[in-house]
């Protein structure tokens, strides 16, 4: 199998599995506990709080663990809105946010907050100028991803975050995309709170954590006793947590030299396409590398179902997507290329593929030779 599907979920990375497997036998124990296998797997686990901490570029005691990049978002913004609901009512997001963060603020509507949802232009950026001009009296929280999952664009959070400090707004990320692809030092970026999931960059399934900076009140989710600064209770999944640690490391060592091995990928299957001839309409942003994630390519082919084409790569087994993994089932075309003003038409015949470090010059020239076949004969 050529698997291009990474924007869904990472393989575990080998030295991952390594530092974990320990805390699955002999260091197995409740971190809450006080005898020695306890203590043990608390200090494994506060490592690992000092490795996300140091990517991050923040203090430990400001990160804590979750169960998943949806709990972190889940957390960030209804926790936030619930803890400060004395001081507004008034949340901005953007139409092409994950369905965590837009789910959430469906939940705070119905609990009477009021919600704005900003448009974005035809590479599905939001405007910074649009950000301000829709504040207003009782903006309470502005949450704005990173960077889009289906179709790789990143979003100019320093100018979000800037005006967010100046008028006193607390600011969220969904940073699942961006950590580990990209630059993600809070205090660059200028959030106040920050998402991120393991298994998007090498780590195992079923952790995540949250960034909140010092000072900031969150009200918990779930209740029971006082793990994770009493805001996340139950028992912490320490192998997990200690993956997440150790994919953080290995990301920080190699993030930069593998963005551009895989900018390059990118750049070449785009090139093959074009040198077929295949008609494809290019929805993810490359021409500066600012603008995208390196391994992400959302592209379209009119006349043809995305489904249809996904079916028949992986009958010869290549693996992509036709959009977020999240969204797998439903009948509609990608709410994100609908949000950049891309016709149900051309979105119905999108496919996502995202590169990641298993994948190799060699897959991506066979790639370029199976995709035109299919792309012509569904078709015809």
């Amino acid at each position: 199998m050529i698997y291009l599907d990474h924007n869904a979920t990472t393989p575990v990375d080998q030295r991952v599995i390594e530092v974990m497997e320990p805390y699955f036998r002999e260091t197995f124990g409740n971190p809450s506990s006080g005898h020695q296998i306890g203590q043990k797997a608390r200090e494994g686990m506060e490592r690992s709080r000092i490795q996300v901490a140091s990517f991050l570029g923040c203090g430990s005691e400001e990160v804590i663990f979750t169960s998943s990049g949806t709990e972190s978002d889940n957390l960030a913004i209804k926790g936030f809105a619930l803890a400060y609901k004395d001081q507004g009512d008034h949340i901005i997001t953007s139409k092409i946010e994950h369905e965590a963060v837009l789910n959430s603020c469906k939940k705070l509507e119905g609990l009477g907050f009021r919600v704005t949802y900003l448009s974005v232009d035809k590479m599905g950026r939001v405007d910074p100028g649009e950000v301000k001009k829709e504040i207003a009296e009782g903006t309470l929280l502005i949450s704005i991803m990173y960077a889009n999952n289906e179709v790789g664009t990143i979003q100019p959070l320093q100018e979000i975050g800037k005006t967010a400090k100046e008028r006193s707004i607390a600011f969220h990320t969904d940073a699942v995309q961006a950590v580990g692809k990209i630059e993600s030092k809070v205090n660059v970026i200028g959030c106040d709170l920050l998402s991120l999931s393991a298994h998007k960059i090498y780590g195992p399934k079923g952790v995540g954590a949250l960034y909140i900076r010092k000072g900031f009140s969150l009200s918990p989710l779930l209740h029971g006793g006082p793990h994770e600064r009493r805001l996340r209770a139950g028992t912490e999944n320490v192998p997990g947590i200690v993956g997440l640690g150790k994919a953080c490391e290995i990301a920080s060592m190699e993030m930069e030299e593998e963005g551009k091995r895989l900018r390059s990928l990118r750049n070449r299957i785009l090139e093959g396409l074009k040198k077929d001839g295949v008609k494809f309409t290019l929805n993810t942003p490359v021409d500066d590398p600012e603008e995208s994630l390196p391994g992400t390519l959302n592209i379209s082919f009119a006349g043809i179902e995305g489904e249809a084409l996904l079916q028949a790569l992986d009958l010869e087994g290549i693996s992509v997507s036709t959009g977020s993994a999240c969204e797998s089932g439903s009948i509609d075309p990608s709410h994100v290329l609908f949000a950049m003003g891309i016709s149900r038409m051309v979105a119905k015949g999108a496919i996502r593929i995202s590169l990641g470090r298993g994948n190799t010059q060699e897959e991506i020239d066979k790639v370029i030779e199976i995709l035109p076949k299919l792309v012509k004969r569904l078709i015809s």
